[in-house]
């Protein structure tokens, strides 16, 4: 594989999933909230569209599906399984992410096994309840500065024009890619680039 993708799609649609695979730097998020049946069928899917054409897939949250489904790896959040037992349970070859909000706790979940960081949320967003307050720019380079070498994603109110302001490998966003996924990815590579 080459570098790790920049431009991480968050979805439960697989429109939103054939709109972006093959496209350059780009990796899909798997991210459906109701049971796992749903979210098996949606994660096989997207492994099917997506490994041909070389489109790395993520599953948020839950290890059994991205096992079952035969993913690149899991995202895990604050409130989900440790890093070190995803680790343990996907094997050394396996993605895993974790979501971080200081240096000190991108730092543990690196030294866990984390093999990139989400840190956010990036700005005010309406796509997930209960979020804490926004990090904003400076926390989050703070955040990709405590561990130089691993990819650092921002999340969270993402949108193109916002971009330039973070200092990061790359961004994750959900809503900014539901209307037209390929626009989308475009106007994001543009402004990373």
């Amino acid at each position: 594989m080459h570098s790790f993708p920049r431009i991480h799609v968050i979805t439960d649609s697989i429109d939103v999933v054939r709109g972006v695979a093959g496209l350059d730097d780009i990796a899909v998020q798997i991210r459906v909230k109701s049971n796992d049946a749903r979210a098996y069928e949606l994660a096989a899917a997207a492994v099917e569209i997506c490994r041909p054409a070389g489109t790395m897939v993520l599953v948020n949250d839950r290890v059994g599906v991205a096992l079952a489904a035969g993913a690149d790896g899991v995202h895990v959040g604050a409130d989900d399984l440790p890093v070190e037992v995803v680790r343990r349970v996907l094997g050394p070859a396996a993605i895993v992410g974790a979501t971080c909000r200081t240096p000190a706790a991108a730092r543990a979940a690196v030294a866990a096994g984390a093999s990139y960081l989400g840190a956010g949320p990036a700005f005010h967003t309406s796509t997930k309840d209960g979020l804490p307050p926004p990090l904003g720019p400076a926390a989050i380079a703070a955040v990709a500065g405590a561990v130089p070498g691993t990819p650092v994603l921002a999340i969270g109110g993402i949108t193109a024009d916002r971009v330039p302001l973070l200092a990061v490998h790359g961004v994750a966003a959900v809503s900014a890619f539901a209307a037209d996924p390929k626009g989308a990815a475009a106007d994001f590579l543009a402004v990373l680039r």
